[in-house]
This record gives structure tokens, C-alpha cells and sequence, in this order.
């Protein structure tokens, strides 16, 4: 690999592992643009084709060298198929030779990052956008899933990772406390970046108020505690319709059936839309974001929602604080607590004036702190860094 190391980004070969390439598209793209802008060769090991051809198209069309994996699951614990998974990624890392593995999410950071080590490659950086339902859920299936997951994580990224990346303080002292990353190796990033020109201000649409929520449908989003403050509204006579916007995910956990999802519609409290690639256009015909997660990386649909200029309802969890500040730009509720998701909903239907301000808050705060050229360079500067480190460590 000496033959290509000079500085900067330029002529660096860089592998991204990502179970899905749907995931990587609709989150990773544009960074992975940025690395090719800068001279870097950028590839990218996932599934593919699960969610249809669009997404690898739009990744090769972007430059980006594509491997499918056959043998990387994202969900389950099978030793088998994960000793399988492991094989498949080192023969990929060794063929490649990168200068850079980036795994992202929790099983291609576990097995990515191990096969980049067997394989030699210096530079590792994983990056956990969110720790996930295995630390979320409750009951004792879950926790004893938890230390699993714990001690594959502290085998594969205690010493073994340039840099771990994280979107919130919590997890960054999570990762450093229970799986043994050094704390000068916990990078929190500022998400993935919110792309201001295509998210942009709106007048508010005419017509009862409109709570938005946007993601996939789980559980864990607190969809069932949204159900039930949409209900208590509706008894109390309150003119404010809530839109789901988003896709199941069946091979998540908590995913919410979608006959369950025609229920809640039919019955009237919440209306389910289904997914669609053009957000800017929910934000357009809403008032407010709603997000009573349980726990977030960090929000890309609140950050969206705030760049179009909506405040958010929003959970005092870790994740969701991050993206909205407390009536500043939204207004922050306990979690798995609908009574108090009907009174800041109420609060902001009722006060245009105020719904209004904080959401113009919400904006200059996307501007400031989450735009997509900022995460872009905060990306490209980690990468330099741990490209640094690891060609000290092998002069």
C-alpha cells in the first residue's frame, strides 16, 4: 500500500463496508462524494438489490466501485453464517488492500472491523450511528443479547479500531466505558450531513395543523405512544392530523406490521402514507416533526424537518436532545408518555405565532452546526487523521 500514500485524501483507497446498499444511499451517498471530489478511490462492500436496483445505480453513477457481499446478514446472531460473513470480508480487504476501512452499523462494524485487522489494513474506523434495539429494548432476552453483542464489540474494537465514531455524547461514553475504546479514539459526529439546498424553507401549508413523523415504522420510534396521543386528541375534539411517513423494516425487531399500520389509518387516529423519497415535500404540507423515539443516534428527520423550518416534538432522549433544543427550536417530552406528547403537540397547534419562531430557531441551527459541507469536511479531516496515525505506526 506505500505505493499510494501522499497527502491528503488524494489516491487513497478507501472501502466501505455496509449491510445494505438502501442504507448507504439514502445516509452515505454524499459523503462518499466528497471523498471522490477530494482523489480518494472510494468502494463500497454490501447487499445488494433488496430495495430495488435504484440505489446501486446512483452508487456507481457517483464513481464509487461496488462488491456485493453474499454472506453479511444485519440482523441475528448465527455463528456459522457470521464465521462466513468474516471470510468473505478479509478475502475482500486482502484482494483490496485499502488504505481505510469504514464499517458502519453494528454488524459490519464487528466483522468489517476484525477482517480489516486479519487482513492488515491500518486504518480502521467504525462508525455506530446508534447502539441499536439491542440497547433499547427491555426484558431478559434482550439483556443477555446485549452482553453478546457488548463482548463482540470490545473483541473487535477495543484495541483494534484507528477511530470509533458516534453521534451523541452518551454513546460516545458508552463505547468508551463498556467496550474499552480509548477515549481520544470516540469521535461524535455531527450526523451525516442535512443537504440545505434541497431541504429549504416553506410558508406553512393553509388547513388544520399537520404533526409529521418520518422513519421507518418500529417500535422503538415510540409509533405506539404517537397512536395513542393521537387518539386522546381526537376524543378531546382536537383538529391535528398525524402523518407516518416512512416503510416497515420486517427484519428489525420492533418493526410494526403493516396490516397494524392499515389499522391505525382505518380506525382514523393517524394516517399511515408509506415511504417516499421526496421529504422536502412532507415538511412542505406540515406544521410540526414528531419523533417519541426511545433512543437516537441522531435524528436525520428532525435535523430535515429543522432545515425546512419545523420546529419538532420530540423525546428527552439521547439522539433526539441533540437535534432540538428545548424551546428553542421544539419542545422535548419524557419517552413512552403520551399525555405528555398531547400537550406539546396542543401547545405548538395552538400557538402559530410561536410554532412559527421556533421553527425559523430550528433552521439557523441546521445552518450552524449540521450542514452536509460540514459533516463533509469533518469526515475527510478524521480520515486524514487516522490515515496519519496508521502510516506513523508503519514506518
Amino acid at each position: 500500500m506505500t505505493e499510494r500514500r501522499r497527502s491528503g485524501m488524494n489516491g487513497r483507497r478507501i472501502l466501505w463496508i455496509v449491510a445494505e446498499d438502501w442504507f448507504f444511499g439514502l445516509h452515505y451517498l454524499p459523503l462518499a462524494e466528497a471523498l471522490v471530489a477530494a482523489g480518494a478511490e472510494v468502494h463500497l462492500a454490501a447487499r445488494f438489490g433488496r430495495r430495488g436496483a435504484g440505489h446501486a445505480t446512483a452508487i456507481a453513477a457517483a464513481g464509487i466501485r461496488v462488491h456485493p457481499l453474499a454472506k453479511l446478514d444485519r440482523t441475528g446472531l448465527d455463528p456459522r453464517a457470521d464465521l462466513g460473513a468474516v471470510d468473505e470480508l478479509t478475502a475482500l480487504c486482502r484482494r483490496l488492500a485499502p488504505d481505510l476501512v469504514q464499517t458502519v452499523a453494528m454488524k459490519p462494524v464487528i466483522y468489517g472491523t476484525i477482517a480489516a485487522r486479519r487482513a492488515g489494513v491500518a486504518a480502521r474506523c467504525a462508525w455506530l450511528p446508534g447502539l441499536g434495539h439491542v440497547f433499547t429494548a427491555r426484558g431478559i432476552k434482550t439483556w443477555l443479547l446485549r452482553q453478546v453483542v457488548t463482548g463482540l464489540l470490545r473483541w473487535a474494537l477495543g484495541d483494534g479500531v484507528t477511530r470509533a465514531m458516534v453521534l451523541n455524547a452518551d454513546d460516545q461514553q458508552m463505547v468508551a466505558r463498556l467496550i474499552g475504546v480509548p477515549s481520544n479514539r470516540v469521535v461524535v459526529m455531527p450526523g451525516t450531513g442535512v443537504d440545505l439546498d434541497r431541504f429549504t424553507v416553506s410558508e406553512e401549508p393553509a388547513g388544520p395543523i399537520v404533526a409529521a413523523f418520518t422513519g421507518r415504522m418500529l417500535g422503538e420510534k415510540g409509533l405506539v405512544d404517537l397512536v395513542e396521543a393521537a387518539r386522546r386528541m381526537r376524543a378531546r375534539g382536537i383538529d391535528l392530523t398525524v402523518r407516518l411517513v416512512g416503510a416497515p423494516d420486517p427484519e428489525n425487531p420492533t418493526a410494526i406490521p403493516e396490516a397494524t399500520l392499515n389499522g391505525w389509518t382505518r380506525e382514523g387516529a393517524v394516517t399511515w402514507q408509506g415511504a417516499t423519497e421526496d421529504i422536502p415535500a412532507v415538511w412542505r404540507g406540515a406544521h410540526v416533526a414528531v419523533l417519541p423515539s426511545h433512543r437516537e443516534g441522531l435524528s436525520m428527520s428532525l435535523l430535515e424537518a429543522a432545515a425546512c423550518g419545523r420546529p419538532a416534538v420530540t423525546t428527552d432522549v439521547p439522539g433526539c436532545r441533540e437535534a432540538v433544543v428545548d424551546g428553542v427550536t421544539g419542545l422535548l417530552v419524557p419517552p413512552r408518555d403520551p399525555a405528555a406528547l398531547v400537550e406539546a403537540l396542543v401547545a405548538l397547534a395552538t400557538d402559530g405565532d410561536r410554532r412559527r419562531r421556533l421553527g425559523r430557531a430550528a433552521r439557523r441551527r441546521v445552518e450552524n452546526h449540521f450542514s452536509m459541507e460540514m459533516v463533509c469536511e469533518r469526515l475527510i479531516a478524521l480520515y486524514e487523521e487516522a490515515l496519519a496515525v496508521a502510516d506513523r505506526a508503519s514506518a
